[in-house]
């Protein structure tokens, strides 16, 4: 009973074989074979086999030709086509002119900050000269004798000499104070004391 079932299955898997060594192996190459021939004389399979699926009743169906356009219709896509790139164009446009006006703005600053840079050296270097040239005054007063000195600054605007005096060393801010008259001594000794005190 064993053996029975086992050669029952050994006949099934032989017909098996026999199938698709003497049927299925051989009708695939026989297609591929006819394939390869047909497009090489140059009939397309897949249009033939389109065009008869299309009169088939129930393939037709799934088999669905597109059809061909019309002049209006390709025209109505062209005007669209048309339409799309003009706007592009537009919008490109605008994009362009945005960029051109900030690279314009951008260049505008730069030159402005340029202008500005050069007039802060300018004003740096006049206060630099205006602080030397006020040392060398300063110097001019301290090498004086307090006798020449004293009656020039009694003729000065006040704050002139308040600032002259004060930057003046002790010594000769000493010597000059006591050859000034009693009065403005006292003005610039209690203008400079608050100052000081300020400070």
């Amino acid at each position: 009973m064993a053996q029975s079932v086992e050669e029952k299955e050994n006949q099934d898997g032989n017909k098996f074989q026999w199938f698709l060594y003497v049927i299925a192996i051989p009708s695939l190459f026989a297609i591929v074979i006819a394939l390869v021939a047909l497009s090489i004389l140059g009939i397309n399979i897949f249009d033939t086999a389109k065009d008869i699926g299309g009169k088939v009743p129930f393939i037709s169906q799934f088999v669905k030709e597109k059809k061909p356009l019309s002049i209006e219709e390709f025209e109505k896509d062209i005007i669209s086509l048309e339409a799309e790139i003009k706007d592009r164009e537009a919008k490109m446009e605008q994009l362009q002119s945005k960029v051109d006006s900030k690279d314009t703005q951008l260049k505008r600053m730069e030159l402005e900050k340029a202008q500005l840079q050069a007039q802060i050296e300018e004003l740096t270097a006049i206060q630099e000269e205006n602080k030397r040239a006020f040392r060398e005054i300063v110097k001019t007063y301290e090498t004086m004798s307090a006798k020449s000195a004293a009656p020039i600054i009694s003729k000065m605007d006040t704050e002139e000499a308040v600032k002259i005096l004060k930057n003046i060393k002790p010594e000769s801010l000493a010597a000059i104070m006591e050859k000034l008259p009693a009065q403005e001594a006292a003005k610039y000794t209690e203008i400079l004391t608050n100052e000081t005190n300020g400070n």
